[in-house]
């Protein structure tokens, strides 16, 4: 297994380092325009190596030669945000980022699997199919096991249990509009509808679809990257070890949930081979109408791009 990360930043770094120590591949590339960037980084998580127990080739480059034939590519790269911005203010620099990491990747990996992060993610994935010609099963985004992610937290902070215990779903765009799913999540198979007023719950779900800009206020001059790294490794971690595991994921729909020619997040079965399935869930009205009411947002993001 070779594993291309594009993007040495925070979020390509951190990704970088976690399959190194999960020795998820053989053989993990990382790529960026910076001199030097790569190549220092990658030096530094291989000389982590022996330390790790972790046989994993670790190489950087500013060229996609050393990528050739990965397997799994994994596309962080993009500008981060700032205070004052949204993901969508991203959209037009990060395309044409997008769009180039896509093409020089594909060239050198034609049967690669593409997972994309960059923000706004559910567009980012869009342009990353759209260029790479790939089937829908091979080109999806990471955001919904991050979103998710920040739901249990919030989950377990406020009811003081173990975050081992929470379950949680969040479906649509990757942004203010996500869906967190209520009914759907659980402590120990308890829905959490029952563990706290209706208050508390809507409040952990404002929390939720502003987990990403709360953290950038924090920082000033970045955006999270130790979740969203730790989001991607675990769907990489599913593909490489063909789990067939249910993830909420940023997925092409062709008329599932009513929904046609749009990136939105929903659960997909995630194997070796990508996308084995994408599961139809049963919503409710309120439910159906927010995830319409996203997937429109996200279509809309898309039309500005003329893709």
């Amino acid at each position: 297994m070779k594993i291309t990360v594009v993007g040495a930043g925070h979020v390509g770094a951190t990704t970088a380092h976690l399959l190194v120590q999960k020795a998820l591949a053989e053989d993990v590339v990382v790529v960026d325009v910076l001199e030097g960037i790569p190549q220092g980084k990658a030096l530094d998580m291989y000389e982590s190596t022996p330390v790790e127990g972790s046989d994993v080739r670790v190489v950087g480059s500013n060229g996609y030669d050393e990528t050739a034939g990965s397997d799994i590519v994994i596309l962080t790269a993009g500008i981060a945000r700032k205070p004052g911005m949204s993901r969508d203010d991203l959209m037009n620099t990060n395309r044409g980022i997008v769009a180039e990491c896509t093409e020089h990747a594909v060239a050198a990996s034609p049967h690669a699997i593409l997972v994309v992060v960059a923000n706004p993610l559910d567009v980012m994935t869009y342009v990353a199919l759209k260029t790479s010609k790939f089937d829908r099963h091979r080109v999806f985004g990471m955001a919904g096991v991050l979103d998710a992610s920040r739901f249990r937290s919030f989950i377990a902070m406020e009811l003081k249990v173990s975050v081992e215990d929470v379950n949680a779903f969040v479906l649509g765009g990757h942004g203010d509009s996500m869906v967190p799913l209520v009914r759907y999540s659980t402590v120990a198979g308890i829905p959490i509808s029952e563990l706290m007023s209706k208050e508390a719950v809507d409040r952990l779900v404002k929390r939720t679809r502003d987990g990403g800009i709360e953290i950038v206020n924090y920082l000033k001059t970045g955006s999270a990257y130790y979740a969203p790294a730790a989001s991607t490794v675990q769907m990489v971690d599913a593909i490489v070890k063909n789990k067939h595991r249910i993830l909420p994921c940023a997925a092409l729909l062709q008329g599932e949930y009513d929904i046609k020619d749009t990136v939105v997040g929903v659960p997909v079965k995630l194997g070796r081979k990508g996308i084995e399935e994408i599961m139809q869930i049963k919503l409710n009205d309120e439910e159906k109408a927010a995830l319409h009411k996203s997937a429109s947002g996200v279509r809309a993001n898309i039309e500005k791009l003329g893709l």
